[in-house]
């Protein structure tokens, strides 16, 4: 049987469906998978290994999004970024989130929480998919895929919710490395 995966926009013409069949899957797919991605996208104005390192290293990911954070970049290590540092532990970001897979300096891969707001299914998980690939020496597609969503009203909660931010998350990050267009159209 195959599942549509669901339309996904602003890919290179003749990519705009993916279908992955269940049964080749297997195991792999959580119960209750309903089969969306939800896809967001940006080009940056960085090498390859920068863009990698600041999204697999704590320093990284402090230099442009979350300033406390814990990332062990190995399979089962931790994937946390803390955002709200006044609350207790277990509310402050993505506690309990771990790296699934990488391939340096292309692909990462870790689960990822809901927030406190959406206490229904706080500590249920997703997982992330994250491409980097390669423009020129000193630009980068990044390309962000959120899957292992189910059915529910607290999970059309989440992705209204996570449609919203990793769209501001990508651009905070192509703020942070500007792609040689953008610098060209500020000044």
């Amino acid at each position: 049987m195959l599942a549509s995966v669901g339309t996904r926009q602003g890919l290179v013409p003749g990519h705009a469906r993916v279908l992955i069949s269940r049964t080749a899957l297997g195991s792999l797919v959580p119960p209750g998978w309903d089969g969306r991605i939800l896809h967001k996208e940006t080009t940056v104005g960085s090498p390859i290994d920068e863009a990698w390192w600041a999204w697999t290293t704590s320093e990284g990911m402090a230099s442009w999004w979350a300033k406390d954070s814990w990332i062990d970049l190995r399979i089962g290590g931790p994937y946390e970024l803390y955002f709200l540092l006044d609350q207790r532990r277990g509310s402050q970001g993505s506690e309990g989130c771990r790296i699934l897979s990488f391939r340096p300096p292309e692909m990462l891969s870790f689960s990822w929480n809901f927030p406190p707001s959406i206490p229904e299914i706080r500590f249920e998980h997703t997982w992330i998919v994250l491409r980097f690939v390669p423009l020129g020496p000193a630009e980068t597609r990044v390309v962000l895929d959120q899957l292992g969503w189910k059915q529910g009203p607290a999970w059309e909660e989440g992705w209204k919710y996570f449609d919203d931010a990793w769209g501001r998350v990508l651009e905070a990050f192509r703020t942070r490395f500007p792609s040689r267009e953008a610098r060209g159209k500020s000044g």
